[in-house]
């Protein structure tokens, strides 16, 4: 089978991405390509791309832990410093067997995290929500493929009561960027994802919070829940864990450039936000 980049066509879509600022031209070309089932659609591709439509909303998918997930648009699309997220909470809890996706997007830490402890050979109950329809529905046929389910609501509200108590790890990618600096973000976030999915409130930690006062409620003794901040924001949102009365801990990568807090239930008592040894693999 020809690879996308011995197409006629392919120069001519490298062109026209270089012409509207696409970085990485060559890649994205071989992607349009290779989706593409004639020249028109083709054509079709790349004039959304070349307006600037995030690439993942105009492929329908995203590459995220090794996995294809499916991007609707408008979804929030998984960063891969994300990935960080999911090796942590790997780290944290190996043997978890309730898994819970909040603010889920697409549902991709859901799924990323269950592949990588071993679904669907390794039987694991999944459960996603978000607060908008459109990113349900997306989550929702990304995790059927272990067999999840996806629920629209406010946080813990969308959640069924029986989940109360016995999740392992709760997965929470809660919106952290401030509300002043949501007009200084990329035009392809500012301008295609849901503010919902971006904005955090005033210091960007105001979903955090309120998911870190009722995580201690929804986890299992000795559940974890992890969420992505930024460095600047590490302090704040370990202590709102503290206050919900979990043990914080936190962790940076280089590699990946982010940052992750993890509360813990039923360990030791609140202290100082110190280091986990987690070390993407």
């Amino acid at each position: 089978m020809a690879a996308p980049s011995d197409s006629p066509l392919f120069p001519d879509v490298v062109t026209r991405l270089r012409a509207a600022g696409c970085v990485f031209a060559e890649e994205e070309a071989e992607l349009l390509v290779a989706a593409a089932a004639d020249a028109a659609t083709l054509d079709a591709l790349v004039r959304r791309r070349a307006e600037g439509e995030p690439l993942e909303y105009v492929l329908g998918w995203a590459r995220f832990c090794g996995l294809r997930i499916e991007v609707d648009p408008g979804v929030f699309v998984p960063r891969p410093r994300t990935e960080f997220l999911v090796a942590c909470a790997a780290e944290a809890a190996p043997g978890a067997s309730v898994i819970v996706d909040l603010c889920c997007g697409s549902g991709a830490l859901g799924v990323a995290l269950a592949a990588r402890l071993g679904a669907p050979a390794r039987a694991l109950e999944l459960c996603a929500a978000d607060l908008d329809p459109a990113a349900v529905r997306c989550a929702a046929r990304n995790i059927d493929r272990f067999g999840g389910q996806a629920f629209q609501g406010d946080l813990f509200a969308a959640l069924p009561q029986t989940l109360r108590g016995r999740v392992d790890v709760l997965l929470a990618n809660t919106p952290y960027v401030p509300s002043d600096e949501i007009p200084f973000l990329p035009a392809e976030a500012r301008e295609h994802e849901a503010r919902i999915a971006l904005d955090g409130g005033a210091d960007g930690l105001s979903v955090m919070r309120r998911v870190a006062a009722e995580a201690r409620d929804w986890l299992a003794p000795g559940g974890v829940v992890l969420v992505e901040t930024s460095e600047q924001q590490r302090e704040g949102a370990a202590a709102a864990f503290v206050a919900g009365g979990l043990e914080a801990t936190a962790s940076s990568s280089e590699e990946f450039w982010a940052t992750v807090v993890l509360g813990r239930r039923g360990v030791a008592s609140a202290g100082e936000c110190t280091p986990i040894r987690t070390k993407p693999e």
